[in-house]
């Protein structure tokens, strides 16, 4: 790019979103009379200096954003030495935060514009902006490190129009000065510390700024209280307070806002009931977000609202139990959420005629009934890629066909039934999340696939599905969740499964599948950090290319008919070895769009049921926190490999249930993240290890049903466990155990005590030589009388033998009952 240099006429050059694989040419010093330089988001590398802009004495606006200036120390310098720079756009520059002592020199007097967001500057950037106290109309340092209070200074910028300090960390209220900032029409305070009751704030506010005011957000910080009169507030056009610590009601006084467009008040804990008088004449709402309030909305059956709304959040507020009817009256709505709203109705047939215009429709976590029509002919605005969301409700009936642009899909938790090829209409590079999981849907997978190939999400776990799993599931070269889990699915698996190389989440439990487990599920699925293929058909021997796992936190392979060793390996398992990030959840970030832009979104968490402390439980939000490994249940023989003690993140391990041998690892106190240890139902001898008395987190642990010996050690945590926990291993003794081990001697006992126990023990002995004699005469004259009864009545002595019998068989049934019940709770019991 030398030539550029060459042309020293140019008076505006714009070059932003190249992704140059090239640092900023010097070159563009040359250029003298250049006015306007953008080159925002385009030059890779780091940039050494910025002496060529020294050059550029006619400079008027400037935009280096997404350039990395970490190197240019004398960043501010050189910005200063501009003597008409009006606009300064540097937002994610890594600058490095080295901010000169005053008194600064500054040759620009005309800066209005200032962007530094997400560069980690400090408060000590605050003295340098005061020199523009005249000039600066736009100042954003959102995604800073600023700290303490907001300072006063602000309130001599009486050009200011516009101040953004979002997402950083100040602290404290609103200072009395910004009420007289008379220009103020933008105020960003989101993603701070700011922890003052909402009504001082408000407070601080009137005055010269209450009239001004146009833009108001505050949203996530730690603002109580309830929500105060701001109809003051004449000129607000956006007010956003959600993910606060506000209560109470929301006032009617909010409907004189006229000028409203935007109203926020999500994610806090507001109660009452919200009507149509509140809404009275915000007539130019656009966007409404009251969800996760406990608010309950109650409109009369005849409103018609004055708005026409683009996006409706009213998630857990109680809508129900009807459906509401004002939706009717609403347009063009491009996003709308009424999920958990205690809706139990069927959905009224004009609301289908909603769909064109939405980008995105959540209707979960209801009750809501019926069957759907077929949507396919719905004639969707052109550039909509819709997503839906229908799940945990109780529709029913055959599975409608969708728009063909659909672009996420959740249907799971209905009532849905027959086959599942009406969805294959959806185009495939559109579709990227599919969850048809817990319905009653049969029938075999559909053969189209190949069609779906930017398919991220596939969820169809918890049907009737049969059949095998088609090759065409290897087209999806995009997909990071599969789950298949609990069908009636059978045969191998698909050798085009291993081209899903991005998978994350790979869950085929609980089906027929059968064969050898491939080894390419190593080779090639190397980013899973979930696999189950547990309560299937395979067999075989554990492949050692499951060793490439390094992602793997959950293996599980229980319940199948595997033998051979456990592979040497292990300790290859990354994730299992070493500390990570800490991942509460598996995800899935999906989006909706609208004419070529991101309109909505947000993650799929993927769940699934993991076999913990003896119990299965389903793990969704700390699904990514496990790490655990289940071999239980199949015919796996040989010693427990040392290298499986170099897991030192692992917390579960299950062998049970096979034929292991050997002793138990020495080195097992490495586990010491361990909570729940399964070793019961195989062939280990030997003793337990004096070393397991050191895993302190150890709340869960079976070793029963082995050969193994010696004295239990003693640690607080082994002697907490029940018995059962050591059962079937004859030769273990010391507690929790009944059996004493060889060596074990009571307690001594002083002179004076053993003279109290002689003196016990005789009384003891009296009192029984007496009882006993008593016991003697009165049996004798009891059974001599009812014997003699007997001989003489004859129906008595009959009632008595039949009584005897019928005792007898009842004792027999209760005994039958009993021992039936213990192998249906323990059916892997030693016997």
């Amino acid at each position: 790019m030398d030539f550029i240099g060459s042309l020293t006429s140019l008076r505006y050059l714009n070059l932003s979103y190249n992704f140059f694989t090239v640092t900023i040419p010097y070159q563009l010093g040359n250029l003298s009379r250049l006015q306007s330089l953008d080159l925002s988001y385009s030059f890779d590398g780091s940039v050494e200096n910025l002496d060529w802009l020294s050059h550029l004495s006619s400079l008027e606006r400037l935009y280096l954003s997404g350039s990395n200036l970490s190197k240019v120390n004398d960043w501010l310098q050189v910005i200063t030495n501009l003597p008409h720079l009006k606009e300064l756009r540097l937002n994610q520059c890594s600058l490095p935060d080295i901010i000169p002592s005053p008194p600064f020199v500054n040759s620009s007097k005309f800066l209005a514009v200032l962007h530094l967001s997400n560069n980690n500057l400090s408060s000590a950037i605050y003295p340098w902006l005061y020199n523009f106290n005249k000039s600066l109309v736009d100042l954003d340092l959102s995604g800073n490190q600023l700290k303490g209070s907001i300072p006063d200074a602000f309130r001599n910028m009486s050009a200011l129009t516009k101040l953004v300090l979002s997402s950083n960390q100040l602290e404290g209220g609103i200072p009395r000065s910004l009420g007289e900032m008379c220009s103020l029409h933008v105020l960003d305070l989101c993603h701070n510390h700011i922890s003052e009751d909402l009504s001082d704030l408000v407070q601080n506010l009137y005055g010269r700024t209450e009239s001004s005011l146009e833009i108001l957000r505050l949203c996530q910080n730690q603002l109580n209280g309830p929500l105060p009169d701001i109809a003051r507030f004449s000129s607000l056009r956006e007010l956003d307070i959600s993910y606060n610590r506000l209560n109470g009601c929301i006032p009617e006084s909010i409907g004189f806002l006229s000028k409203l467009e935007h109203f926020d008040v999500s994610f806090n804990s507001f109660q009452g009931v919200v009507s149509g008088e509140h809404f009275s004449n915000l007539s130019k709402l656009q966007n409404l977000d009251l969800s996760y309030n406990s608010l309950v909305l109650r409109f009369k059956s005849e409103w018609d609202p004055t708005f026409q709304l683009n996006t409706i959040r009213l998630s857990s507020c109680n809508l129900g139990p009807f459906f509401p009817q004002w939706l009717q009256t609403q347009r063009n709505v491009h996003l709308l959420d009424i999920s958990s709203a205690n809706i139990s109705d069927k959905i009224p047939n004009w609301f289908w005629n909603l769909l064109p215009t939405l980008a995105f429709l959540n209707l979960s976590h209801n009750l809501m009934s019926g069957t759907l029509p077929d949507l396919l002919s719905v004639d969707v605005v052109d550039g909509t890629f819709p997503g839906f969301d229908l799940s945990f409700n109780q529709f029913e009936g055959l599975l409608p066909a969708f728009p063909s642009t659909t672009s996420s899909l959740i249907l799971s938790n209905n009532l849905f039934s027959g086959p599942i090829s009406y969805i294959c209409n959806i185009a495939g590079e559109v579709l990227s999340f599919l969850d048809l999981s817990n319905n009653l849907l049969s029938g075999q997978l559909p053969n189209c696939f190949m069609d779906w190939k930017g398919l991220v999400v596939l969820n169809l776990a918890n049907n009737n599905l049969s059949g095998k799993i088609p090759s065409s599931v290897g087209s999806l070269f995009l997909l990071q969740t599969l789950s298949l889990h609990n069908n009636k699915l059978y045969g191998e698996l698909p050798v085009s499964l291993k081209n899903c190389s991005m998978l994350k989440f790979l869950d085929l439990g609980e089906n027929r599948l059968s064969g050898e487990i491939p080894a390419w599920i190593g080779e090639s699925l190397s980013s899973l950090m979930f696999l189950s293929l547990q309560s299937n058909e395979f067999i075989g021997s554990i492949p050692p290319h499951i060793c490439q796992l390094r992602n793997i936190r959950i293996l599980d392979l229980s319940l199948n008919n595997i033998t051979g060793a456990i592979p040497e390996c292990l300790n290859n398992l990354t994730a299992m070895v070493l500390r990570g990030e800490a991942e509460t959840v598996i995800d899935n970030l999906y989006l909706t769009k609208r004419r070529g832009a991101v309109f909505s979104g947000g993650y799929y968490i993927n769940k699934a049921w993991v076999g913990w402390k003896g119990r299965d439980y389903e793990f969704e939000r700390n699904l990514g926190l496990l790490r655990v490994i289940d071999f239980s249940g199949n015919n796996l023989s040989g010693e427990i490999p040392e290298e499986i003690t170099g897991l030192l993140e692992l917390v579960a391990l299950n062998l049970s249930g096979n034929n292991l041998t050997g002793v138990i690892p020495q080195k097992i106190d490495h586990l010491k993240l361990l909570e729940s240890l399964d070793l019961s139902r195989n062939h280990f001898y030997g003793a337990i290890p004096l070393t397991m008395a050191a895993l302190n987190f150890l709340s869960c642990l079976n070793v029963s049903c082995n050969n193994l010996s010696g004295k239990i050690p003693s640690s607080t945590q082994l002697q907490s466990f029940d018995a059962s926990a050591f059962t079937g291993n004859p030769a273990l003794c010391g507690l929790p155990v009944t059996q004493k081990c060889l060596g074990d001697v009571d307690v001594p006992q002083s002179p004076a005590m053993n003279d109290v126990i002689q003196d016990n023990q005789k009384t003891v002995h009296e009192f029984s030589m007496w009882f006993y004699i008593g016991m003697e005469n009165g049996f004798f004259v009891f059974f001599i009388g009812f014997s003699g009864a007997l001989l003489l009545k004859h129906s008595w002595r009959h009632g008595y033998f039949q009584f005897l019998d019928e005792s007898l068989e009842f004792l027999c049934l209760i005994l039958r009952a009993h021992r039936a019940k213990q192998k249906r709770l323990h059916p892997n019991s030693c016997s």
